[in-house]
């Protein structure tokens, strides 16, 4: 049985009934049986490996696709929608997620002894996983269900998967994750910033001076992680959180959109409908027959 294939049956084995579980160290497992949905969502610091089945992650109208045998690399926080796009009963959609932890990848730097920080930078990536990576991914859930494996042995794994991301064909970005003076740790500053305070007016000028850059030298680089400007980030952040409002709680739309920062009505809708490819107040009734409400 070779490694991708191991790791397929044991995804399988441990997540019996389908869906997520979640494995201490910030790993989550998934498996679906049928394709899904686009689903909006907040992609953290993470590794993503398919083992059987495709996944589609779109950011801001870009998509990425990966397949078994490969990774999604995610430096920063980005508002992205994913779904998996091929999985059957018989050969379900089967994928590994890790968190990339700065604090867990600054030590590792120290031992592979790169030094700098190339001057461009993205904050998503897809490469083909390799042997050395898959093999430490498979021995930690061969214990995933061994809680004083797990506990003992983990760390070690998850240590040893990050070594292979570095030394990888994303290891530039991956290494960038743990730089606490980089470009990305700047920008990254600046991204949860306005994850927190979506609602409210957006000054370049401010969060050029958190991030401790220029403001257009932030542009850059905000651009280069997201691939969107800081205003068309807190955008795409405020139309997801309208989107899960209206998914959760019924209430006027235009009363959504003034609670997520709108300050027109009509500006709402119609951004709502050029992200989504309908109105707000459609896509809320087709929400609720979805979730059967």
């Amino acid at each position: 049985m070779d490694l991708l294939d191991e790791m397929r049956r044991l995804v399988v084995r441990l997540t019996p009934d389908g869906g997520q579980r979640k494995i201490p160290g910030g790993v989550t497992l998934a498996s679906v049986d049928r394709p899904t949905p686009p689903v909006g969502a907040i992609s953290e610091p993470s590794l993503a490996i398919v083992a059987q089945g495709v996944k589609r992650t779109v950011l801001n109208g870009v998509p990425y696709d990966y397949r078994a045998g490969q990774y999604l690399v995610v430096s920063v926080d980005l508002p992205v929608v994913g779904q998996a796009l091929e999985a059957s009963p018989d050969r379900p959609f089967t994928v590994f997620s890790m968190s990339l932890s700065p604090a867990a990848i600054a030590p590792l730097l120290l031992e592979h002894g790169a030094g700098g920080e190339p001057g461009a930078f993205t904050g998503m990536a897809v490469s083909d996983a390799t042997p050395e990576l898959l093999d430490p991914v498979v021995r930690l859930l061969r214990v995933a269900d061994r809680p004083d494996d797990l506990r003992v042995l983990a760390p070690g794994y998850q240590r040893e998967i990050l070594w292979w991301l570095i030394n990888g064909d994303q290891g530039a970005l991956v290494r960038q994750i743990g730089l606490v003076d980089g470009n990305l740790a700047r920008v990254s500053r600046g991204i949860r910033w306005i994850r927190d305070h979506y609602r409210e007016q957006l000054s370049i000028a401010d969060l050029a001076d958190l991030c401790g850059m220029s403001a257009s030298s932030l542009h850059r680089h905000f651009r280069a992680a997201t691939s969107m400007t800081p205003v068309q980030f807190q955008k795409q952040i405020r139309l997801q959180a309208a989107r899960t409002l209206l998914m959760t709680r019924s209430g006027n739309v235009a009363e959504v959109g003034y609670f997520v920062g709108y300050e027109s009505a009509s500006q709402f809708s119609r951004e709502y409908r050029k992200a989504f490819g309908v109105s707000p107040g459609r896509d809320a009734a087709q929400l609720a027959r979805l979730s059967g409400a």
